[in-house]
C-alpha cells in the first residue's frame, strides 16, 4: 500500500459502524482499523427511523465529524430500498446517506458481516464443539440463531475469504424424527410455510414448547424463551428440557446441511446471542450427535470442527471490514 493510500485512509476516520438487528441497534466509532470506541446499544423500538437512531447515537458520542459509515443489518440488501424483515423500519439507503450527510454509507447483510468477523476473531473468543482441526483454505460455514436465523459462509480466494450474502434461514425446515415432524405439523397449521428460522430463533423455543404442550394435552399460556431455558437448565421442567434438546438437535441438522452444501471443512461457526447463554449445556446437548448423523457422510462431518463464537460485537467487526474493503477498492 502506498503512503498516499495510507494517508487517504487515515483521513476517513472516525467511521460510524453499526449492527442492526430486529431488536437492537449497536453503534460504534471506529477510530483506527478495528479499534472501536463509544459502543452503545439502542433498542430499535425506541426510534421511528434508522436516521433517528443514528442521530441519537452521534449526539451521545459528542457529535464527531463522520463521513464514512457501514451498517450490517438483519435483512437482504437487494437494492436501494430496505424493508426490515423482523422490524418496522423501511428506508432508502441513498436518502439515509443524505439525511446523515455521509460521503459513503455502506449496507451489508448482518450475517455477511458475521462471516467477515470470523476472519478477525481470536481463538480466545471461540469454543470448539467436537471435530478435528479445520482444513486450511477450505470454505467456512457461519450460522446463528438470534432474533432470526442468519446463514452465511466464507469462500477462499487468492485475495482472502469472500463472504456469502444469502438468506438460508428462510429455507424450508427439514424434520428429522417423529418429534420434529409433530412440531413441523404444528407450525405448518399456524404459518403455512415452515422455514428453519421458525424454530431456530428465540421465538422458535416458544413454538417448539407450544407444540409439545399440545401433544401432551397441556393448556396453559406460552412461556418466553428465557423462561423455557431457565426451567430446562434448572431441571424444574422436563418439557422445557425436551424443548431445548429438540432445538439443539434441529440446529445440528441445519448446520450439517450447510456444512455439506458448502464443503465447510474449514469449520462451522455458530454466532448469535442464544447459544452462549447455555454454552455448558450445549457442549453435552444433542447438537453434535445430530450434526454428525448423516449416514454415509458421518465420518466427513465428524472431522469438521464447530465453534461457538463468543465475540460481543461481531457484526460491528465485520461491518468495519466490509467498509475498509470497499474504500480500498475505490
Amino acid at each position: 500500500m502506498s503512503s498516499t493510500t495510507t494517508e487517504i485512509k487515515t483521513e476517513t476516520y472516525p467511521r460510524l459502524i453499526a449492527d442492526i438487528g430486529g431488536t437492537n441497534a449497536r453503534f460504534a466509532l471506529e477510530t483506527t482499523p478495528q479499534k472501536f470506541e463509544k459502543i452503545e446499544v439502542l433498542p430499535c423500538n425506541d426510534y421511528h427511523t434508522i436516521v433517528d437512531a443514528a442521530k441519537e447515537y452521534l449526539r451521545r458520542a459528542g457529535k464527531p465529524e463522520v463521513k464514512y459509515a457501514s451498517v450490517a443489518i438483519a435483512n437482504p440488501i437487494v437494492g436501494d430500498w430496505v424493508q426490515m424483515t423482523n422490524h418496522h423500519w423501511a428506508f432508502s439507503i441513498e436518502t439515509t446517506r443524505q439525511a446523515l450527510s455521509f460521503e459513503t454509507l455502506l449496507f451489508i447483510n448482518d450475517f455477511t458481516a458475521q462471516a467477515l468477523a470470523i476472519t478477525k476473531t481470536p481463538e480466545s473468543e471461540l469454543v470448539q464443539i467436537g471435530g478435528m482441526q479445520p482444513v486450511e483454505d477450505a470454505p467456512k460455514a457461519v450460522i446463528g440463531p438470534g432474533t432470526g436465523l442468519g446463514v452465511s459462509g466464507l469462500i477462499p480466494s487468492p485475495t482472502g475469504y469472500i463472504p456469502l450474502a444469502g438468506e438460508g434461514g428462510h429455507a424450508s425446515f427439514p424434520p428429522f424424527d417423529d418429534s420434529e415432524i409433530m412440531a413441523w405439523q404444528f407450525a405448518k397449521r399456524r404459518f403455512g410455510h415452515v422455514s428453519a428460522e421458525r424454530f431456530l430463533c428465540g421465538a422458535g423455543l416458544t413454538l417448539i414448547h407450544e407444540s409439545l404442550m399440545e401433544r401432551e394435552g397441556i393448556n396453559r399460556p406460552p412461556l418466553s424463551p428465557a423462561q423455557i431455558s431457565e426451567h430446562a437448565l434448572s431441571g424444574s421442567s422436563p418439557l422445557c428440557r425436551s424443548t431445548l434438546d429438540i432445538f439443539c438437535a434441529m440446529l445440528g441438522t441445519v448446520a450439517s446441511n450447510l456444512a455439506l452444501t458448502l464443503g465447510a471443512r474449514g469449520g462451522v461457526y455458530l454466532c448469535g446471542g442464544i447459544i452462549p447463554r447455555f454454552i455448558d449445556y450445549f457442549k453435552e446437548s444433542p447438537f453434535r450427535n445430530r450434526f454428525e448423523n448423516k449416514g454415509r457422510f458421518d465420518a466427513y462431518l465428524a472431522a469438521i470442527p464447530v465453534y461457538v463464537v463468543l465475540s460481543k460485537y461481531p457484526g460491528i467487526t465485520g461491518a468495519a471490514v466490509a467498509l475498509d474493503n470497499h474504500l480500498n477498492q475505490q
